[in-house]
């Protein structure tokens, strides 16, 4: 990182409130904070808002859970890692921007995250159905913790098979998933709340660790 930017302690962050407002969306930035256990998180309009809530939501990789109602698709449907990141992104933001909840996921963020996946640091998990593109999930690696950004699912089960592929593969290399905040879908799929201080001593260790493998896309041979 050619420049670092200081954010607050998050271990006094407040438990569900920013730590911080402004900053940029550049490299630098996003990485300076995701390395101190912190993510963006804000509504377009808004200045940019910067979180490290208390409890985190993780995911062991082996506490996945796989249903039986969803073992047909993951027969059904094909998985690729970082086959059109720039694609699934906008296909997120296009998606959500069409839904009642609206998004997060503004031009800025897809050209800010594109960015990151040129550089090696952001992934996609993509799922597709007869060639067409219908779900995923993307977020970050780094070193042995893939912090999950958001999730799409255009058919049945199709983020549920990218996650609970991706925990099949990164189970085999020690990885936690962060989750950052919880909902009912993750709870569901597995994910449990870890207090603040122990997922930002756990983070800092697991970062600072090799992932174990060279490419992300490479890891589809172990679907």
């Amino acid at each position: 990182m050619s420049k670092f930017y200081a954010f607050p302690n998050p271990k006094t962050a407040p438990d569900f409130a920013p730590l911080a407002s402004g900053g940029d969306l550049s490299a630098e930035c996003l990485l300076s904070a995701y390395t101190q256990g912190i993510f963006p998180w804000f509504c377009e309009g808004e200045p940019i808002l910067w979180w490290s809530p208390n409890p985190r939501a993780i995911l062991e990789p082996k506490a996945v859970r796989t249903q039986k109602s969803i073992k047909p698709y993951l027969k059904r449907y094909e998985v690729k890692f970082d086959q059109n990141f720039a694609g699934f992104i906008t296909l997120c933001k296009q998606t959500r921007q069409n839904s009642d909840d609206g998004t997060w996921i503004s031009d800025e963020i897809v050209e800010a995250y594109v960015n990151l996946a040129n550089l090696g640091v952001a992934h996609s998990v993509e799922v597709y159905e007869e060639g067409v593109l219908i779900g995923g999930l993307y977020g970050l690696i780094l070193g042995k913790v893939f912090c999950g950004e958001s999730m799409l699912s255009l058919k049945t089960g199709a983020s549920k098979v990218a996650l609970i592929t991706l925990c099949r593969v990164l189970e085999k290399f020690d990885f936690l998933i962060d989750c950052q905040i919880m909902n009912e879908h993750l709870r569901f799929m597995g994910a449990q709340d870890m207090p603040r201080g122990e997922f930002l001593a756990k983070f800092q260790i697991l970062q600072n660790l090799p992932s174990g493998f060279e490419k992300f896309k490479d890891l589809e041979k172990l679907i």
